[in-house]
């Protein structure tokens, strides 16, 4: 007798249901997509016990007849596709015809739906797979599909589920961004015990970010919007539930983007605040999401992360979405075309805006990681108008500050609310230009504060003030006071400095030759990655030669660098490439050898410099192209705005 035979039909679709069915979150994504697929302008989630014990969905799609609702929770019926072609064309969420049996065949279901078009609806009841009843009733049109007792016939699928209130969170988080991602409908979500979120139809994405998160997020969010042709076909005119009232007809031949990216300063210590839809589905893609880190190199820290809605629009055949039965992966035809277009587009967002950390934003006590897009989070930790600076954060008892070389004393026991335990100098509003003002309650009349205009005029009419432990420069302008940390500034100048002229160039950089050569030995991981960088370091002022097996000389190094730095420099360069574990490209090898070259070279902390020297630096800094932070991330500017001066010293 033959080994090989073929499984039941329950057997098969409770090994899908293990592909398709990880989570409660995993089943109301199946459910929302068919709704959505549905023409569905108002959807009303139900759960309870985080899903484990129902998930429910209702909405005011076109329904189904009694026919169709029994052959939905077949295996493979679907009606969003009919032969091999149209998998090349997918222009629906769902398609593989595998969620609902899946679904069935691990709970308990309870099917009501109507045809606008049919004078009665019908109820379906199935459980582990087992058809139970079929009835006619009297329903509204649209269909409601309730989900019970998640995995009752496998106990062991069940231990594997979380905390009911873990499980709610991912239950939150998927229908808050499908509500972000279709601002025109209506979307409801309640638990057993509250309305988690309720979603009247807004006209646009931001409409909706503001309706969700509030004035506070959106103003944290930078909006991207890009366009580029394709060779390929035009882009098919998108089904209507995925247009709102900012939607703009594709042009023919165009891959579109457009949501929102965080500022620097908005900062996750993981990826889950990253969110990409490609023609309205909702993916975990990573190549998506190595673009989008990408985007942000040099100016976030590599240990962190940013916060992104982006929506991704291009012709059905451009992607394939059948390449994972959750449908949460997708495989793009023009790969490297898609990334690079995605990470130039946030890059020249992020440029164009000139995102600055505000000086309330970033002192805090203890540093944290700020929540990312999910229902009732707090976006921004420590981002309150009031806080305090005290002497054990800040502890400057008995220092000196240097403004124009008048020591300062600064009185370490005082602290307002708003600023820090400093006594400077009073501040003299003459350089605030506005129309408008209003009075104090000792009758001052206040000037309103202008709007900052984050831009290189803003920056170069800074007039530094002085320095704090010769290490930070104090400035002023219209918009506030400013704090500069001079060596990670200089680091951005001569970074973008040393990047422009090996752009133009294209030739070799001079560098500074040694009085004696530096021996280096080499572990087999540097020397592999020597060998592959040695041509770029050689165009960035490096003469090396290679003096025995894994062992190299240095003659020369890059122009700036002090000796003693050369050999940590070259040897922290090797080690990072090494980590690396995407493939090395031209411009992350110039982009990293910049890097380090600049901060090698740039101003230390700690180092007395002359009135015209920070005049230099200041106007250095606003003719680059991102100077609110430095190659590596970190912010290198912190404003202290005249509104919240205004409020520390309560005139306003």
């Amino acid at each position: 007798m033959g080994r090989i035979h073929v499984l039941s039909e329950n057997v098969a679709n409770k090994i899908a249901a293990g592909e398709v069915v990880e989570r409660p979150a995993s089943v109301l994504k199946e459910l929302l997509e068919n709704s959505l697929d549905a023409g569905a302008t108002r959807i009303r989630v139900q759960v309870e016990a985080g899903g484990k014990k129902l998930i429910q969905v209702t909405d005011n799609g076109c329904g189904m007849v009694r026919d169709d609702a029994l052959l939905a929770f077949e295996r493979h019926a679907t009606s969003k596709i009919k032969d091999a072609e149209d998998l090349l064309n997918i222009h629906t969420l769902g398609f593989r015809g595998e969620a609902l049996p899946s679904i069935a065949s691990v709970a308990r279901v309870l099917l009501e739906t109507r045809d606008a078009e049919e004078d009665g609806g019908t109820v379906l009841e199935i459980a582990g797979g087992k058809i139970l009843r079929v009835e006619e009733a009297g329903l509204p049109h649209g269909t409601s599909l309730a989900v019970r007792d998640l995995f009752f016939n496998t106990p062991a699928r069940k231990k594997f589920l979380k905390a009911e209130s873990t499980e709610l969170s991912h239950i939150a988080s998927l229908v808050t961004h499908y509500a972000l991602a279709h601002p025109e409908k209506h979307f409801e979500l309640h638990s057993a015990t509250e309305a988690m979120l309720v979603a009247a139809p807004v006209a646009s994405h931001s409409d909706r970010i503001y309706q969700i998160f509030g004035r506070e997020t959106l103003d944290q969010l930078v909006p991207l919007a890009a366009a580029m042709k394709l060779e390929r076909a035009g882009i098919p005119e998108p089904p209507p539930w995925r247009r709102g009232e900012d939607y703009q007809p594709p042009v023919p031949g165009d891959i579109r983007l457009h949501g929102f990216i965080s500022k620097p300063e908005l900062q996750k210590l993981n990826r889950n605040s990253i969110f990409v839809f490609v023609n309205g589905r909702l993916i975990r893609d990573r190549m998506a999401q190595h673009a989008i880190i990408e985007g942000y190199r040099n100016i976030l820290p590599p240990t962190v992360f940013p916060v992104v809605l982006l929506f991704i629009e291009l012709p059905n055949e451009e992607v394939d979405a059948n390449v994972h039965p959750s449908k949460t992966e997708v495989r793009f035809r023009q790969n490297a075309l898609v990334h690079d277009f995605v990470r130039e587009s946030v890059r020249s967002a992020l440029i164009k805006a000139r995102p600055m950390p505000e000086f309330t934003r970033e002192i805090t006590a203890q540093p944290t990681a700020s929540p990312g897009l999910s229902p009732g989070a707090q976006m921004l930790a420590g981002a309150g108008n009031e806080f305090t600076l005290r002497p054990e954060t800040l502890p400057l008892m008995n220092e000196r500050l240097q403004f124009g070389g008048t020591p300062i004393a600064v009185d370490a026991n005082m602290a307002v609310s708003g600023f820090g335990p400093i006594s400077a100098p009073s501040l003299t509003q003459s350089g605030v230009e506005s129309v408008n003002g209003h009075a104090d309650a000792c009758g001052n009349v206040l000037q309103d504060e202008p709007q900052a205009v984050i831009d290189q005029l803003a920056l170069a009419s800074l007039k530094p003030l002085g320095q704090v432990r010769d290490s930070f420069i104090l400035a002023v302008n219209a918009d506030g006071l400013w704090i500069i940390d001079q060596h990670v500034a200089h680091e951005r100048v001569l970074f973008e400095k040393i990047l422009r002229e090996r752009g133009q160039t294209g030739a070799a950089q001079d560098g500074q030759r040694l009085l004696m050569p530096l021996i280096v030995e080499l572990t087999p991981g540097q020397q592999a990655v020597f060998a592959e960088i040695s041509e770029e370091l050689r165009r960035n002022g490096f003469e090396v030669e290679l003096f025995g097996t894994r062992t190299i000389a240095i003659k020369t190094a890059p122009g700036g660098v002090r000796p003693a730095d050369v050999e940590k420099m070259l040897v922290e360069l090797l080690d990072q490439f090494e980590q690396e574990k995407q493939v090395l490209n031209l411009e992350k090898i110039r982009a990293k050898i910049a890097a380090s070259i600049a901060c090698h070279a740039a101003i230390k902390i700690n180092m007395p410099l002359e009135q015209n020297k920070m005049e230099w630096l200041l106007k250095e800094l606003a003719k680059t192209e991102a100077p609110m932070t430095c190659p590596h991330g970190r912010p290198v500017v912190l404003r202290y705005s005249v509104k919240e001066i205004q409020k520390a010293f309560k005139r306003i």
